[in-house]
């Protein structure tokens, strides 16, 4: 090509003809080819002719070309020409010399450049204030854009979406008030900007955007509808996500659209939702693209879908994807197939960080730490730095404290410690080993900390049996003037329910009210948990009422505290409720609550009939606790023969704990040839424990066998056995 441009350039030169227009749309011409490096040889060749003179379109076309292919050297010489041939008093001479600095992140060229500029235009205004805004010079953004005497929507989107896109999300929301008390009419670029800002707190903010979009008619703008989407996705509200969806139609939805659906389903957890809209993406004839696959193989935890969704990125030319390539890992560890994501690893030819982050989580998964150590050193053998995904991966599963204490040593010599996230990452690894002071003192040792921080450490407290320490840590964070967020406060709550402080968790409820999280789920399902335990249930169903939103929690934390107070017709009305509700579905924690309601209350009839619904009703396979409530509700009945039949019919290993609920009936009853049975059983099954002597001493003194319930004591007394004596949360 450059062999071509030569043979033009001689030609006019022979001819002398040199039609500067001609060669303008030429250098114009490539620059909108991308042909960067090809504009710039060309602007060179012109400038070398010395009966022809590059005008202003000229220079501007150049340094176009160069803006765009970051040639710094060659932008400061342009910039030179520009000053001595007099070309920079043209405002787009000018204002492409802005955008070559801002796109080089140069903030002091751009300010220099942007004074020197006698009468700045829209371009000129705008590109200063988004390179300021960008490079961390807000205020000096917020001076400028006060001094403007014209400001129009151009203007105001520059603040707007550079604080949005920067981390100044109180700003924008405040620019864009401003910008409608002053009537100016917000566009598209707006909207998008500030309903993307939007996440729970401003849902009802975010839906009053929603209806001024609709009635400027900037809903069939495919940037405004794809945010109010992921608005809503964000702010978990399904209903308004989907419904939105069907508002843009598919006139007007595109991939970006699809896309925002299939990831927001994918967070929600509506796998098969996602995957349904996957199949839709391509029935109306739009192509996956690499993010739609991502997204969709977060949805795959089925060995068969999976399988069938990695087939279709090959098929569609993803195969060598390196990002589509470590969902797949990560989608084949999920359907706890570890020897597909290792195959998927292996052949993977460009693995970044990614990639082994997420096959060294998918040994920690399977509780494999050898080979994800193993994975780790490989991977620095390879010359790529782990980050703290890395080391909170290799961290998650070790078996030994003596691995941690190694891998701590690594972190501190190779400065990784100072990172935030990866002393997090130690510190719980630590609390989960038992090593609460360790893990203190790499709190106390942190130069920053994070509230993910202070998080982790008073869980490892509360994890530890320390709760009054957890306590006093989240006093200390607010001595501080830190901000805790919901699972802070859903922690702190965990304590008081936990050692039922009532008091405490009163306040910290009070404080949840302050600031606005009530609307959080997993902040009510805590609430209703704490007020159980201290035997305030009014309290519980108050807050159950209150909640915005309820899940599968909420409805079995309501019918756990209506077992723990023993209102079992109580317990059964919930459990029905929750049945009729068309948001959440009974699942095996459901029925552990409410068999054990039935127990309590000695329903037997109903404890039955429920049983049978959660098999037969539902498909849910009964669980060890699910026999242990119904076995108890039988043997605290006197329904020993078929407490006894129903543990031999269930055809699976029997856990000794329900051969101790029926024992313990046995006992209550009197029922001498069962009980002596069940106690075979549990001693040569090694259940030595003193309970079981005594067990047998009140079962055979109820069924007045006296002298073998004495020869019972005896037998603890030669052995050792103590009975242990009981506690209670009452003073004496």
């Amino acid at each position: 090509m450059r062999k071509c441009y030569q043979n033009t350039m001689g030609a006019l030169v022979d001819n002398s003809v040199p039609e500067l227009i001609k060669l303008n749309c030429s250098l114009k011409n490539l620059v909108h080819a991308h042909r960067f490096s090809d504009a710039l040889h060309l602007f060179q060749q012109i400038h070398s002719l010395r009966h022809l003179k590059p005008d202003h379109y000229t220079l501007s076309t150049a340094l176009t070309a160069c803006a765009n292919s970051r040639e710094t050297k060659v932008g400061a010489q342009l910039h030179a020409l520009s000053v001595k041939s007099g070309l920079r008093n043209f405002s787009h001479v000018a204002n492409i010399l802005l955008s070559l600095y801002a796109k080089m992140q140069d903030l002091a060229l751009v300010k220099r450049v942007y004074t020197e500029i006698s009468e700045p235009d829209v371009y000129s205004h705008t590109t200063l204030l988004s390179a300021c805004t960008k490079l961390g010079e807000v205020e000096y953004a917020r001076m400028v854009f006060e001094e403007i005497p014209e400001r129009n929507v151009e203007v105001w989107n520059a603040m707007i979406t550079g604080c949005a896109e920067n981390g100044h999300d109180g700003l924008a929301f405040d620019f864009f008030q401003r910008m409608r008390i002053l009537d100016v009419k917000a566009d598209n670029y707006a909207f998008a900007s500030i309903v993307s800002l939007c996440s729970v707190e401003q849902l009802e903010f975010g839906r009053q955007m929603h209806c001024l979009v609709l009635k400027n008619g900037f809903l069939r703008k495919a940037s405004v509808g794809n945010s109010l989407v992921t608005m809503y996705f964000k702010c978990e509200s399904v209903g308004d996500a989907c419904g939105t969806f069907e508002e843009i139609g598919q006139e007007v939805g595109d991939e970006i659209t699809y896309n925002a659906v299939i990831a927001g389903l994918v967070n929600m957890e509506r796998d098969e939702d996602a995957l349904l809209m996957f199949k839709d993406m391509q029935t109306v004839g739009l192509k996956p693209t690499e993010l739609t696959f991502v997204s969709v193989m977060g949805a795959c935890f089925n060995s068969e879908i999976a399988t069938q969704v990695h087939a279709q990125t090959i098929k569609k030319c993803f195969g060598e994807s390196t990002k589509v390539n470590n969902a797949a890992i990560t989608m084949y560890s999920n359907c706890r197939e570890l020897a597909a994501a290792c195959l998927v690893f292996k052949v993977l030819e460009v693995k970044d960080v990614v990639s082994w982050n997420a096959i060294i989580a998918s040994y920690a998964r399977e509780s494999l730490s050898g080979d994800a150590i193993s994975t780790y050193l490989q991977m620095q053998r390879n010359n790529i730095e782990p980050d703290e995904f890395t080391i909170g991966s290799l961290l998650a599963n070790l078996d030994l404290v003596e691995v941690v204490e190694m891998i701590q040593a690594v972190l501190v010599k190779r400065a990784l410690i100072h990172r935030v996230e990866v002393a997090n990452a130690l510190l719980s690894a630590f609390s989960r080993k038992s090593e609460i002071g360790k893990a203190h003192e790499i709190f106390c040792q942190m130069h920053s900390r994070n509230v993910i921080s202070w998080n982790a450490m008073i869980s490892g407290f509360l994890l530890n049996g320390l709760p009054e320490k957890g306590l006093q840590q989240f006093s200390e964070l607010l001595e501080l003037g830190l901000k805790p967020n919901h699972y802070t406060l859903s922690l702190v709550l965990s304590i008081c329910s936990s050692i039922s402080d009532l008091l405490h968790g009163k306040e910290v409820h009070a404080y949840i009210l302050k600031l606005g999280y009530f609307f959080h789920t997993l902040l009510g399902n805590a609430l209703i948990a704490l007020y159980s335990n201290c035997g305030a249930l009014n309290w519980s169903l108050k807050v159950f009422h209150s909640m915005a939103k309820r899940d599968d929690v909420s409805w079995n934390s309501v019918i756990s505290a209506h077992a723990l107070h023993g209102e079992g017709k109580e317990a059964i009305v919930w459990f029905e409720a929750m049945q009729c509700s068309s948001t959440v579905r009974p699942d095996k924690a459901t029925f552990t609550a409410v068999l054990s309601a039935c127990s309590h209350a000695g329903l037997v009839a109903d404890g039955i009939r429920i049983f049978n619904l959660m098999v037969k009703g539902y498909g849910i396979e009964p669980e060890m606790h699910h026999f242990s409530c119904v076995v108890d509700l039988l043997g605290r009945a006197g329904f020993l023969d078929v407490a006894e039949r129903l543990i031999k019919d269930s055809g699976s290993d029997i856990d000794p704990s329900i051969w101790w609920t029926l024992l313990s009936s046995c006992a209550a009853y009197g029922h001498l040839h069962l009980g002596n049975i069940v106690a075979k059983f549990l001693l040569e099954t090694g259940q030595d424990d003193p309970s079981l002597y005594i067990l047998l001493s009140n079962l055979h003194a109820n069924a007045g066998k006296w002298e073998e319930a004495a020869s019972y004591r005896e037998v603890m007394k030669k052995y050792g056995v103590m009975k242990q004596p009981g506690r209670s949360w009452i003073s004496p």
